[in-house]
């Protein structure tokens, strides 16, 4: 296979990531990064102001790499609703609503490959990282994302799973425990709300009154310097093992790659991994829970993948 020039960008809600990588599915190494690039997103300008700087971003890639781009792809907060074709579910939520990625294609005169960030992080893993480097031959990869939020991606035989609604691996919006209370989705007891780093702090401030950072909360935890942060780390384990059990039942993935914050809990690989197992329908476990290589690189190194896997 002849070596590829790809372009991508990781839109997020305070900066727009983009890279120039060459790429070589048939070598060892098979991507070389040749430009990185980001820039504020400045959401709160809106909606024209945020395509705006993607293409300012591309016209920076294209100086400091010496190529020039034909196509590129888009991790976005969100997806493309495949009917309409207008965004939907973002948090950046200037986006939802509209023809985003035809809007681009004028403004940008190329071909626009959109994904969802978390499918995104989980092509990167499986065809860049982890997956790649411990499990090759992995079929089904499900990809999480547990940071402010909870969300996932699915890959199957190095193919995203987007869904007749585009919303494939959207596991955070399943229900869990009512205790989470309200999302903003308007749902009640969403994964999101339970297991995400926002919601852990909120189990948190509401049984002490007292507001901490997750990392503050999980140290003390290690201490054991405080029996409410104790209890808030282990419920994180419990829900864990009853929340993912769920995408196990239905996927049966070779593996799960935990990325976010949230996902660099030792504990998760431990103890949370024995709260899937009694958790799963079967008597062990042996899908792989794997630790992502590629750190906040996944999203757009994803999105640069997306051009050769339209």
């Amino acid at each position: 296979m002849a070596t590829e020039i790809l372009f991508g960008i990781d839109l997020g809600g305070t900066k727009i990531e983009g890279t120039v990588i060459s790429y070589n599915a048939d070598l060892p190494n098979p991507m070389e990064t040749i430009s990185r690039i980001r820039i504020p997103t400045e959401k709160e300008k809106g909606y024209e102001h945020i395509t705006n700087q993607i293409k300012i971003l591309i016209e920076k890639l294209e100086a400091d790499s010496g190529h020039k781009v034909d196509k590129i792809g888009i991790g976005t907060p969100g997806t493309i609703d495949p009917t309409s074709q207008l965004m939907k579910n973002s948090n950046t939520t200037c986006l939802n609503g509209m023809p985003f990625q035809k809007d681009l294609q004028e403004t940008l005169g190329i071909e626009v490959i959109m994904a969802n960030d978390a499918n995104c992080f989980a092509l990167a893993e499986s065809k860049l990282g982890v997956v790649k480097e411990t499990l090759p031959d992995a079929s089904v990869v499900f990809g999480v994302i547990m940071g402010t939020g909870v969300g996932g991606g699915v890959i199957v035989d190095g193919k995203i799973i987007h869904g007749k609604h585009g919303i494939g691996g959207e596991w955070g919006h399943n229900f869990l425990d009512e205790t989470g209370g309200e999302c903003y989705c308007g749902k009640i007891g969403c994964v999101e709300t339970v297991i995400s780093g926002t919601g852990l702090q909120k189990y948190y401030f509401e049984q002490t009154g007292t507001k901490k950072p997750l990392k503050e909360i999980y140290q003390l935890y290690l201490d054991n310097a405080d029996p409410v942060a104790v209890q808030t780390i282990e419920r994180l384990i419990h829900f864990f093992g009853k929340g993912l059990a769920s995408i196990i039942n239905v996927l049966d993935p070779d593996a799960i790659v935990l990325g976010g914050g949230v996902g660099n809990i030792p504990e998760l690989y431990t103890k949370g991994k024995e709260a899937l197992k009694a958790n799963i329908f079967n008597p062990d476990l042996q899908t792989a829970i794997l630790k992502p290589s590629l750190g906040d690189s996944a999203g757009v190194f994803g999105a640069a993948l997306l051009t050769r896997n339209n």
